[in-house]
């Protein structure tokens, strides 16, 4: 048993925490290069919280130039326990309109370019990703969201695409063939990575817009996104308030604190002393 520590990636909208209390913004170097943006650091009803803005403050990093693998590795530096992601998202379902949160369960990964992993060369790494996020720390983000006066889907697939451009209305239709729910362009690889530093992460996302699926509708603006952003925001921001408020005191081990222990493949007298040098976040447990 131990404190919790949650790191919040604040997605398009969200770019700060206001309400955390002795707050300051820190800077981290990792190996991988420099993260979004400096890391908020502070406390929120007693919980002590990581914030870091996926885009960094004013927006200034597209999709896919994201330094996924630094983000996630500031984030395990600064003693993160836990990851709630929080993000903009399109709606690929009628019963998903504007304004809905969804907390994601599920991914389809259509990405291009992007570093999606930590392991390489010299230190081989396979986690499994069937279940990609913490049932655990999902529930507690969609009662929290509840606790806030939203209105919240549980369960839903989402579409991971390269962006920055929206889709066509041909591929909206074909991604709803495939049964997924909601579409965005951030989840990917982030997901994959927080398994691989032993990090469980839920995502909850914001519903902005239709996508381009809809017969007869505009397709999806800048300015229709923006607007509704700044509608969810408060309710983002009243959501991690929730959370602080129902976290248990203490923070029962999760099986995804240990995700590593059956992933390495390569064997001890073979891993390569650099590559354990550069991971010595995400592996530190067992370095130990």
């Amino acid at each position: 048993m131990s404190e919790w520590t949650i790191g919040i990636i604040g997605g398009s909208g969200l770019y700060a925490l206001d309400a955390l209390e002795e707050a300051q913004w820190v800077e981290v170097e990792t190996p991988w290069g420099a993260p979004s943006d400096a890391l908020l650091v502070g406390r929120l009803h007693g919980v002590r919280f990581v914030f870091l803005p996926r885009h960094g403050r004013g927006h200034r990093i597209p999709p896919s130039q994201i330094n996924v693998r630094a983000n996630i590795d500031a984030l395990k530096r600064a003693g993160c326990t836990d990851l709630v992601a929080v993000s903009a998202i399109g709606s690929l379902r009628e019963a998903l309109p504007p304004g809905r949160f969804v907390v994601v369960d599920q991914f389809v990964d259509r990405t291009a370019g992007r570093p999606a992993s930590f392991f390489g060369p010299g230190l081989v790494a396979h986690v499994s990703m069937a279940d990609p996020v913490c049932p655990r720390l999902s529930a507690l983000v969609a009662e929290a969201a509840e606790a806030a006066g939203a209105q919240v889907a549980r369960g839903a697939t989402y579409l991971a695409m390269e962006g920055p451009q929206f889709s066509s209305r041909a591929e909206s239709r074909l991604y709803r063939q495939w049964g997924c729910d909601v579409i965005g362009m951030t989840a990917m690889p982030e997901a994959k990575l927080a398994r691989e530093a032993e990090l469980p992460y839920a995502l909850v996302g914001m519903v902005t817009d239709y996508d381009g699926w809809r017969e007869g509708e505009a397709p999806v603006e800048v300015s229709e996104v923006i607007a509704r952003l700044h509608a969810n925001a408060a309710a983002a921001r009243a959501t991690i308030e929730a959370l602080a408020r129902a976290l248990p005191p203490e923070r029962a081990p999760s099986p995804i604190d240990t995700a590593l222990d059956d992933a390495i493949i390569t064997a001890p007298e073979a891993r390569d002393p650099a590559m354990l040098a550069k991971l010595d976040a995400v592996c530190r447990r067992l370095e130990r």
